[in-house]
């Protein structure tokens, strides 16, 4: 359904080997013409260094043709730089593979001038080998070696002197996007917090900069946060209650409302009350920006009360997520916890409902609908209960506790705290500019 694909946009704030998942996706799928999919994959490689996967994608796009001669000068100049790199990187591998009391220290120390000044010693390290191992690093990255490259970008961050320059933040950069395209979620979370952290603090970055590289955090941490068992967690505080980051994605992707609505109704018993309340106040703000199934689904639930609606529109979410490549695996769940959202506001707002009408609105048969209440009811999920006789849903009351009302008092009061300390030091900041410049 390449009406509500994000693909492109998304695209847009990705490193290239990041979209080649994407690609492969959007093939499988058979969401756009299969040609067109192999001209963007041999597009992208043009500016890599994996060389065998572009001769591949030629000739499947160009079974006739022979592969150009370039392809092939291109692989001849490429082991040769691997040849080179080798030479110069050798010595330092060799001491991360066999110097034992190195590898203690790496594990005791944090201090990278205190480790390189151990390499300088002892094996006569210099600093411009430092840089020839950032260079084979990002070489390996390009080549499609992205072990290799998330081993020589850690051995780099930890051996710099400073870790959080322009170069030390290029290589976080590239260890996380190896990570994720290795699958190492758990090493990738880690990886995507520092980032978050390095770019938060970074002072030598204008408004413009650290706008432009949130927008980017935002949309790598599709693949983690998605992929990780806690990373829906994350993702709702990161997307909802950082205001910097929700600034970015009003003003470069409010798209992205896209994934923070689907990963708060996929697990709503984890979801403070107050959540949806933020969340459908966020998407109203944004209606006029961005809209599509999902998030049309929470307005007619929670703002319109248009149950024939929100049934249409979950039909279609389903299609959505089903070529969606961060929301796919996910699909089952939000389908379960969207009928729950529908049962419980509608069963809020009546109080008592017959189950017949109920199946109607949670498309499902009667028989169905009833065996799901039955066991959201024994899992303690709903307060409820079933008259058989006659054939009625009757929700219990529950009123939140004292201790619930305050969470969400001061998780809201800490949100507005933050926006208005963010007003007042950009204010502060222009007013000391239009000092400066008088």
């Amino acid at each position: 359904m390449a009406e509500f694909d994000l693909s492109t946009r998304i695209a847009s704030k990705l490193d290239r080997h990041l979209f080649f998942p994407l690609l492969e996706f959007l093939s499988v799928n058979k969401i756009y013409n299969e040609e067109d999919i192999l001209k963007g994959k041999l597009e992208l490689l043009k500016n890599t260094k994996m060389v065998d996967f572009a001769m591949d994608v030629h000739k499947k796009l160009y079974p006739e043709m022979e592969v150009p001669e370039s392809f092939r000068a291109k692989r001849t100049e490429v082991v040769a730089e691997l040849k080179d790199f080798r030479e110069k990187c050798n010595p330092v591998i060799e001491v991360f593979s066999n110097d034992e009391d190195f590898m203690k220290l790496l594990q005791e120390k944090r201090d990278g001038r205190y480790l390189f000044d151990y390499l300088s010693r002892n094996h006569n390290m210099q600093p411009d080998t430092l840089d020839a191992l950032y260079d084979y690093a990002k070489f390996q990255y390009e080549c499609g070696n992205y072990s290799g490259a998330a081993e020589y970008l850690h051995f780099f961050r930890v051996l710099s002197p400073n870790a959080n320059d322009e170069k030390g933040e290029s290589a976080l950069w590239g260890k996380l996007a190896s990570e994720i395209l290795m699958q190492n979620w758990d090493v990738a979370l880690e990886d995507l917090h520092r980032l978050r952290e390095v770019i938060d603090n970074n002072t030598t970055l204008n408004v413009v900069e650290q706008l432009q590289q949130r927008t980017w955090l935002i949309h790598w941490s599709l693949f983690v946060y998605f992929n990780h068992p806690k990373g829906k967690d994350d993702l709702i505080e990161l997307f909802l209650y950082s205001p910097q980051y929700v600034n970015a994605i009003q003003t470069q992707c409010p798209y992205i409302l896209r994934y923070l609505t689907a990963a708060i109704i996929i697990n709503p018993t984890k979801i403070r009350r107050g959540v949806f309340k933020d969340l459908i106040k966020f998407i109203q703000q944004e209606s006029g920006a961005y809209k599509d199934p999902i998030t049309e689904f929470l307005e007619h639930i929670y703002v319109n009360f248009d149950f024939d609606n929100a049934q249409q529109k979950l039909r279609e979410c389903e299609t959505v997520m089903s070529n969606d490549i961060f929301l796919v695996s996910s699909l089952d769940d939000f389908i379960e916890s969207a009928r729950r959202v529908i049962f419980e506001t509608f069963c809020r707002i009546h109080h008592r409902i017959s189950i017949s009408m109920l199946s109607e609105k949670l498309n499902m048969t009667q028989d169905a609908a009833e065996r799901w209440i039955v066991d959201l009811i024994r899992t303690a999920l709903l307060d409820a209960k079933i008259d058989l006789k006659e054939g009625h849903v009757i929700m219990g009351v529950q009123m939140p506790s004292v201790y619930e009302q305050i969470i969400e008092k001061t998780k809201s009061l800490t949100f507005k705290t933050q926006y208005l300390m963010q007003n007042i030091e950009k204010k502060a900041n222009m007013q000391k500019s239009g000092r400066d410049g008088n």
